[in-house]
């Protein structure tokens, strides 16, 4: 139905609606493109009791998500909030920390989409925790702040399995142990984020990554850790790479490049390998930027493309219409206003004074006619100039 209403519109109609949808549906494929691909999935737990849509409890809920989102742009790549109506019952707390090899608009990106994408996955929980691949995303209607959680846990491993299992596991824990002392030293406040890359073989590199939630203790991050390290020989003993997904902390390896490396001066981190094809890390928005530059400038030129041909179409109808109503052409020559005596008696009705419109210094002005032009009634004036009773 909307399709056939279109076809009946003017060409110039069907072009400006035809612009406008077309680029109506750039935007919302980049949109949609952005949400997708800003936070990528790994695992997520629903937890705690249910709750509705309308509750308080979930209203909180939003504004908490919304609020983190929005504050995703931090260096540190971790913030916590609270959200509550003053009541204990409705109160709910939340957090999110960003993988810490990645930079703030990176970070951002994974927020926001994990904040649209978690609560789909857990609609009716009051709690749930997201794990994805540049950000973690948690909120509960229980305090979860400056505590180490190590439930729920998760587990990833990849489907390959290596040579010489005993000798990696063996570099793991080595590996891993490092990192977890030397974060561990940092206060509470602090980012605790480690990487490390150890030669395996000749021709492989294994790549380890380590990090615990700020608020933790170096006690408690080095805990979490060592727990999370314990679970590897049972879940991922001889894979590519594993994953160990606790709320407060992190462990994860693999024989392929899957984070920045960071220099000792703390400079923006540049990529180990450059990033396969067609996965740009662009920004989203770059991409906005670029998207909303060029609709623009097609949205300035179809209005200019609209206005100039509305007005063509407005001067076409008034010259048509002017053809029907047989109106006169403009005077153009002195001859055409050249009257005899005759003419112009015969026009006034012997100069009657119902026709006379007015008297001046020169004479008088009478209304010479009238005349129909679609039916609207125009009069025709002229102006006679009279003196001693002869025409001028």
């Amino acid at each position: 139905m909307f399709l056939g209403f279109l076809q009946l519109r003017s060409p110039s109609f069907n072009f400006c609606v035809s612009v406008f949808v077309f680029i109506s549906l750039p935007i919302s494929f980049v949109s949609q493109t952005i949400t997708e691909a800003a936070a990528t999935y790994m695992h997520h737990d629903c937890l705690n009791a249910i709750t509705t849509p309308d509750t308080t409890y979930r209203f909180n809920l939003n504004h908490l998500l919304a609020y983190l989102s929005s504050n995703a742009t931090r260096t540190t790549g971790f913030y916590n909030a609270t959200a509550s109506s003053g009541t204990s019952e409705d109160t709910v707390y939340g957090m999110f920390l960003c993988r810490g090899d990645l930079p703030a608009d990176a970070c951002h990106d994974c927020v926001s989409g994990a904040t649209k994408d978690l609560v789909q996955r857990c609609p009716e929980k009051q709690g749930a925790v997201g794990y994805y691949e540049e950000c973690t995303l948690r909120y509960s209607s229980r305090y979860i702040f400056s505590s180490s959680a190590v439930d729920p846990s998760s587990f990833i491993s990849g489907n390959k399995s290596i040579s010489e299992a005993t000798r990696l596991g063996e570099l793991l824990r080595a590996t891993f142990s490092e990192l977890a002392s030397g974060i561990s030293d940092l206060g509470p406040g602090a980012k605790k984020f480690g990487t490390k890359e150890t030669r395996f073989t000749a021709s492989r590199t294994v790549y380890t990554l380590v990090q615990c939630t700020p608020d933790l203790t170096g006690f408690d991050c080095n805990r979490c850790l060592r727990i999370a390290m314990s679970y590897l020989p049972d879940c991922c003993g001889g894979k590519e790479s594993a994953s160990v997904l606790f709320p407060s902390c992190t462990v994860r390896y693999d024989v392929h490049p899957f984070y920045l490396s960071v220099n000792a001066s703390g400079a923006r981190p540049t990529p180990l390998v450059p990033p396969p094809p067609g996965k740009s890390r662009i920004s989203s928005l770059t991409i906005i930027a670029i998207v909303a530059s060029i609709s623009v400038s097609v949205v300035l030129f179809a209005i200019g493309y609209c206005f100039l041909s509305k007005r063509a179409k407005t001067k076409y109808i008034q010259e048509e219409n002017g053809k029907e109503s047989g109106a006169p052409d403009n005077i153009t020559t002195v001859d055409s206003l050249q009257f005899s005596f005759a003419t112009i008696e015969a026009a006034t009705e012997g100069f009657s004074a119902n026709n006379k419109l007015g008297e001046g210094g020169f004479g008088a002005v009478y209304v010479e006619g009238v005349q129909y032009s679609n039916g609207l009634l125009k009069y025709v004036a002229r102006v006679h100039l009279l003196m001693d009773n002869e025409l001028l």
